[in-house]
């Protein structure tokens, strides 16, 4: 696999390769401990995010991959979970891909016509995440994750 992405007519853009990162998907909350326990009987050991000020309650294993998330309250970004499941039922949310940097893969899916959903930058210690959530695009949710130091 090539490390750089190549658009029509385009070289390369990034610093790096894209890589699939993790899958995240979307329970209502009632259903997130039952979801999260079949990957846990599976091996996977969750970590819970505190993301109360996005109105979300995160679990997620960063070695295996796998994200349950639920809305739980009225943060900025609990809507677009909220709307996610009365549209489509519970199931996969995004695919979040790593990236050294976010704003080359931004452009580039920009190009395409891809439109940026959410973004956010977040300090926690030692850790600094950059995460653009674009809208799907031609049936694909896409996530992109430039994290320092890398996950």
């Amino acid at each position: 696999m090539s490390a750089a992405i190549t658009a029509q007519g385009a070289g390369p853009v990034g610093t790096g390769p894209v890589r699939l990162h993790h899958v995240v998907f979307c329970v209502r909350p009632e259903n997130q401990e039952q979801a999260a326990g079949l990957w846990r009987q599976l091996g996977l050991t969750f970590a819970e995010v505190d993301l109360a000020d996005l109105g979300l309650r995160v679990l997620i294993d960063w070695e295996a991959g796998i994200e349950v998330v639920s809305p739980v309250g009225d943060g900025e970004q609990s809507a677009s979970f909220t709307t996610f499941l009365a549209e489509r039922g519970e199931g996969l949310y995004s695919v979040v891909m790593g990236v050294d940097e976010v704003a080359g893969p931004v452009a580039l899916a920009a190009r395409y016509g891809a439109v940026v959903e959410y973004e956010q930058h977040r300090q926690h210690g030692a850790l600094t995440i950059d995460e653009v959530s674009l809208a799907p695009f031609c049936g694909m949710a896409v996530t992109f994750l430039a994290t320092d130091p890398p996950l």
